[in-house]
């Protein structure tokens, strides 16, 4: 009886042993979300913003009436590529020539070349089973340095189909014709078939050194391609996030996440408040009478909720302007949520696997959307009529 007794004890100490790490941290209740497709998985390749891209238009499919699908990112990746290495050499090499890219990368690769589901272009044509880009990117970088040397005194006849051969030796040959599920197509075709229009799609951002209700090239180096955005005030960036969400739209999302603030392993982005200035009471007392080391410990260890930094514009065109907010990472805000004090959040789809905290999502705070957000990209209709008229959309 004596022994039943103690293995009751243990038993129910490590019940609430395991029951207090279970409710430790960050707890989040979803909110309003939106249907979304399967999480992928970009792996040692910088294209989230195919990856996020794509998904967003996936997403999009399903809300027109569409059905669920894959869409390839390497068809757009390796097209993307061909086009950004010819503005490259162009540009005799003052332009960006790397993974990196943004989301009308996507929406202007589809207009152009058209779109594949996965199943018909897969982009794996080196031997490996995941993206593994680091010789790929850097076989097309001496290539394209290479001819811009231009030790001919003038450019060849043969360099594109050159760079087209190295693209088509690591991504495979591109199909002019394919059948999905039972019928025949091109790359064009369809893309037409699909129920969305890549010229519904429009990105807004919001900084002060443009005017705002113009458009204007955003100053970051992935925007090789030189796309315009939408300038609106922050208040009304964010307005038209929750709008989207609300009308069932998600929203195409370019951030920062190199900083501390947001912790790939647990899935969190917050935007702690710092400043003992912002505090009060017992609260700023004790603060200030923390070490730097503990100071951190306390604001990034992501063991509970925090203080959030209040976000103003002026904040935001701070840290774009000191590079401390800088272009990134893209995702997908796919709904909304709250953490167990009701702060909320966004529930953002991310591209680095599923198996990952929360199943390949991610959370991020309001505060951190206000302020570390480049820019969003959603479907003209899911901007607040009276934004959509001050931008003439």
């Amino acid at each position: 009886m004596k022994k039943i007794l103690i293995l009751a004890v243990l038993a129910f100490a490590f019940t609430v042993s395991a029951s207090a790490q279970e409710k430790s941290g960050y707890q989040f209740t979803d909110g309003k979300l939106v249907k979304t497709t399967s999480i992928k998985n970009q792996y040692r390749s910088g294209t989230c913003w195919c990856y996020s891209g794509l998904a967003f238009i996936e997403n999009e499919i399903m809300r027109a009436g569409g059905e669920e699908m894959d869409l390839s990112e390497m068809w757009i990746v390796r097209n993307i590529y061909f086009e950004k290495a010819v503005k490259y050499v162009r540009m005799h090499g003052h332009t960006r020539m790397s993974q990196g890219g943004a989301f009308h990368d996507v929406t202007e690769g589809i207009k152009k070349y058209g779109i594949v589901p996965q199943e018909v272009y897969q982009g794996l044509n080196y031997g490996t089973e995941k993206n593994e880009f680091a010789e790929l990117n850097t076989v097309l970088k001496a290539y394209v340095d290479a001819i811009i040397q231009n030790k001919n005194k003038k450019l060849t006849t043969a360099w594109k189909e050159g760079l087209n051969g190295i693209l088509d030796a690591y991504f495979g040959k591109m199909p002019e014709k394919f059948t999905y599920k039972g019928k025949e197509y091109t790359p064009h075709s369809f893309a037409e078939s699909l129920p969305v229009k890549m010229s519904d799609y429009v990105s807004l951002t919001s900084y002060t050194h443009h005017p705002f209700y113009t458009t204007f090239i955003v100053e970051i180096p992935d925007n090789w391609m030189w796309g315009s955005y939408y300038n609106v005030p922050m208040n009304e960036m964010m307005e038209t996030v929750d709008y989207a969400l609300a009308n069932n739209y998600s929203v195409g999302w370019a951030t920062d996440v190199s900083e501390k603030s947001f912790s790939r392993t647990k899935g969190i982005g917050i935007l702690p408040e710092d400043k003992i200035e912002s505090m009060s009471g017992t609260e700023a007392e004790r603060w200030g009478q923390l070490s730097a080391k503990e100071r951190a410990k306390e604001l990034y260890s992501f063991d509970k909720p925090v203080k959030e930094k209040v976000v103003t514009q002026e904040m935001r065109q701070q840290t774009f302007d000191n590079y401390e907010t800088t272009d990134d990472h893209g995702m997908v805000i796919v709904g909304t949520a709250t953490d167990q004090k009701g702060n909320p959040f966004y529930k953002v789809k991310n591209s680095w696997s599923e198996e990952r905290s929360h199943g390949g999502f991610d959370y991020f705070s309001r505060p951190f959307v206000e302020c570390k957000t480049i820019n969003i990209m959603v479907n003209k209709n899911a901007v607040p009529k009276a934004i959509r008229k001050k931008l003439d959309l």
